[in-house]
């Protein structure tokens, strides 16, 4: 028992980076179980979480004053509270998380400003300059292949654009992922309107997004518009962008 009191800071400070791992897992995991709107309480499951990661070095702190006390902080006692100091550094990727989330928020929020213009090669290395498209209205898409709602979404907005790209209508696909993956998804899943690479110059609105997936709207005068989130119906995205066909239309 003596012997395991002697190397109990040490052992605490190995088993920190573990067990935040593990903490947040158990703490975001259950409040999102738990939560009724995952849109509006992000924040707060994202915060609680992440002071749950700091739980295990709490606990090697107070494990090394009580053997300061006793005057027995030996060599391992150090080492372990150096495991446990460098374990803080896993709370960077939830707060990291945070404030791209944050961002992302606030960019979709945009009402009438200027959208920025990317100029950049889709898949099948053809040029795609958002400003070609002045006059009509545009969806930016971002996506992911291993994105399960942009799975989802897809085919609706690749219907919508057939319907409605003979009235000014066009839809946009940006992804970060290499040119292949995205030509291997289209052969499973036929997409229509182009899917565009970061090979080009595309701003960081399109670039900053933590949440997948994200719709930017552009209006006919090249202005973003907020659109629906994507946990709403798809309806929801329809009706706006008829309310913006006709609002420009002539």
């Amino acid at each position: 028992m003596n012997k395991l009191a002697k190397y109990r800071v040490l052992i605490a400070g190995i088993l920190s980076p573990f067990a935040a791992i593990i903490l947040y897992a158990l703490v975001y995991g259950t409040l999102t179980g738990y939560s009724s709107d995952r849109e509006k309480d992000w924040q707060l499951r994202l915060t609680v979480s992440t002071i749950a990661m700091l739980l295990p070095f709490a606990l090697t702190l107070f494990l090394v004053r009580k053997d300061r006390r006793a005057q027995r902080f030996s060599l391992s006692g150090k080492i372990g509270l150096t495991v446990a100091v460098l374990s803080l550094g896993l709370a960077w990727s939830p707060i990291h998380d945070g404030i791209a989330r944050t961002r992302q928020i606030h960019n979709l929020a945009m009402r009438d400003a200027a959208a920025p213009a990317f100029d950049t090669l889709d898949i099948a290395g053809k040029p795609q300059r958002l400003a070609d498209y002045y006059g009509d209205v545009v969806i930016v898409n971002i996506w992911a292949t291993w994105c399960g709602p942009c799975r989802d979404e897809m085919p609706k907005l690749d219907q919508l654009y057939r319907q409605r790209k003979d009235q000014g209508l066009m839809v946009f696909g940006i992804s970060d992922e290499d040119v292949p993956t995205q030509q291997k998804f289209v052969q499973q899943i036929p997409i229509t309107y182009p899917l565009l690479t970061l090979s080009g110059k595309v701003p960081s609105l399109y670039r900053e997004i933590a949440q997948y997936p994200a719709t930017f709207l552009v209006d006919r005068k090249g202005r973003l518009q907020p659109a629906p989130s994507p946990s709403q119906p798809f309806e929801k995205t329809q009706a706006v962008v008829n309310s913006l066909l006709n609002e420009g239309s002539h």
